[in-house]
């Protein structure tokens, strides 16, 4: 028994070593360049991702192992400056891959305070001796053809195969084109990949003309964000990616070998905005009540968030928690989920006949049971209450509540728009402040600016009643709600809203 446990021993050590031999002589892809190959942290911070975070999913990683070391902000200069290729060279061994793309950023100036790092355009040999005013050291800057030339050269002497890339396009338009740069640094990256015999892989006017097939209005927001030319999203740096795979399948570099027959491309989830609340706030079929709800993903980046209004018309807090709506979304929230909380229109009504939505006063622990139209039972609760509990539930799920008090009605005592401050206003603020959640008084910055607008214009963001407005007026409310969320400290759902210029 003893000989047969060593022998199995034996086997299993055998077995794992080979393991481990043969992960180790894996072939490792790296890629270096600038935050076009990986942006920030590769966490895609912001919504904007580099192609590097997703050409791993294009290849068998079961066969190579991928490791991103492109550093936004870099020239094909300061990469090497700052050392960060050297920690690329003395980890690649034989059989290795170096995905290369740099020129973004390397038309800067050669010497400055802020970045100094240019190079000298072109791929010849001239040289520029400069003291540099950043890093206070004397430095000697080359050509842009020259630092590729480098790292091609340094990756070959250690047995590593070198893909060159042109630059991704910027996301610009001329009369329906993507302007490339097939005379500046793709042209020099060619040049030098084919000085060199390595691959190079034209992505600049590849990508273009996929551009272009989309077209602008497709491209931007989609594959690129309206505040940024220069940096994808993630599907543009998919689509970045993809691009570089096809190329590679149509060339002799070895690389090929390991791509798969049919990837599975995983985007990253949206996160999900639920909003609750009642016809001021949804979606009511009904151009003369139009609840903000309508027009807000208007103001939100929907390519990373997903906003699902669960608003509904004629709700109070009362009647969304007892009709079972309430659980409906509770059900639904994930972890990092946002909640947006608005009631307060229909609390103030009977509680005890007609519709039955009406919740008590305040924000105490008062209840009333109450005898319903089909003679059943139930036991009302406070405005206050209920508010509290669809918080309470929510922060339970993980989810984060914002409360909104209610919009302004479209009355004038003493010239003044209506505030309901003494009520629901007041109670929807006492209960954020209980509760350590974001809150934001829609109620006094929506009043305020139908003040500067005037009677005579607000009046028309009123068709149907002095509680519902138009799209027009809804678009307002929205956008209020939008710069209120962007002003909020500490709130994350803020990275989200994009406010028009």
């Amino acid at each position: 028994m003893k000989s047969i446990k060593i022998i199995s021993i034996l086997i299993l050590s055998i077995l794992f070593f080979n393991f481990t031999l043969k992960q180790d002589n894996k072939p490792t892809v790296f890629m270096v360049g600038d935050s076009t190959v990986k942006n920030g942290k590769g966490d895609g911070s912001g919504g904007l991702w580099g192609w590097g975070d997703y050409i791993g999913q294009f290849l068998d990683t079961t066969k190579v192992t991928i490791e991103n070391h492109a550093l936004g902000g870099t020239s094909s200069r300061t990469f090497q400056d700052k050392g960060l290729w050297n920690a690329v060279l003395n980890k690649l061994k034989k059989g290795d891959y170096v995905l290369i793309q740099f020129g973004h950023n390397d038309d800067g100036p050669l010497n400055d305070s802020l970045r100094a790092r240019g190079t000298i355009k072109g791929i010849g040999g001239e040289s520029q001796e400069i003291d540099n005013i950043m890093t206070k050291k004397h430095e000697t800057v080359h050509s842009y053809g020259w630092y590729i030339q480098k790292v091609v050269r340094e990756a070959k002497l250690k047995g590593a195969i070198p893909i060159v890339c042109s630059p991704i396009p910027r996301n610009d338009w001329k009369e329906g084109k993507v302007p490339r740069n097939n005379k500046s640094y793709g042209l020099w990256a060619k040049q030098i990949a084919e000085k060199e015999k390595v691959t190079f892989i034209d992505l600049n006017d590849q990508m273009a003309i996929e551009m272009e097939k989309l077209g602008e209005n497709k491209v931007t927001g989609t594959y690129f964000y309206k505040k940024d030319h220069t940096h994808t999203s993630a599907k543009g740096a998919v689509l970045s990616a993809s691009i570089i795979i096809n190329q590679l399948q149509k060339s002799t570099n070895s690389l090929k070998n390991y791509i798969l027959k049919d990837p599975k491309i995983t985007l990253p989830e949206k996160k999900k905005v639920y909003l609750i609340g009642d016809s001021t706030m949804a979606n009511n079929n009904d151009l003369n009540a139009v609840g903000w709800g309508v027009s807000f993903p208007a103001y939100c980046d929907t390519t990373r968030i997903e906003v699902i209004n669960k608003a509904r018309g004629g709700r109070s807090t009362r009647t969304f928690d007892h009709e079972g709506l309430w659980n409906e979304v509770k059900n639904q929230l994930q972890p990092g989920n946002y909640i947006l909380i608005q009631f307060g229109h229909n609390d103030a009504g009977a509680i005890d006949k007609e519709k039955f939505r009406g919740s008590l006063k305040g924000t105490g622990d008062e209840t009333q049971e109450v005898v319903l139209a089909d003679g059943s039972k139930e036991m009302v609760h406070t405005f206050g209450w209920y508010m509290t509990k669809f918080i309470r539930e929510a922060k339970q799920k993980g989810a984060i509540p914002i409360v909104l008090s209610q919009t302004p009605r479209n009355e004038w005592p003493n010239n003044k728009v209506e505030r309901r401050e003494d009520t629901y206003t007041k109670w929807s603020k006492e209960v954020a402040e209980k509760e350590n959640v974001f809150y934001t008084d829609l109620n006094e910055i929506v009043a305020l600016k139908y003040e500067a607008l005037g009677k005579e214009k607000v009046n028309v963001f009123f068709p149907k009643d002095h509680t519902h407005t138009n799209l027009e007026g809804a678009v307002l409310n929205a956008l209020t709600v939008a710069q209120s969320i962007k002003k909020l400290k500490e709130c994350g759902l803020k990275d989200y809203i994009e406010l028009p210029k």
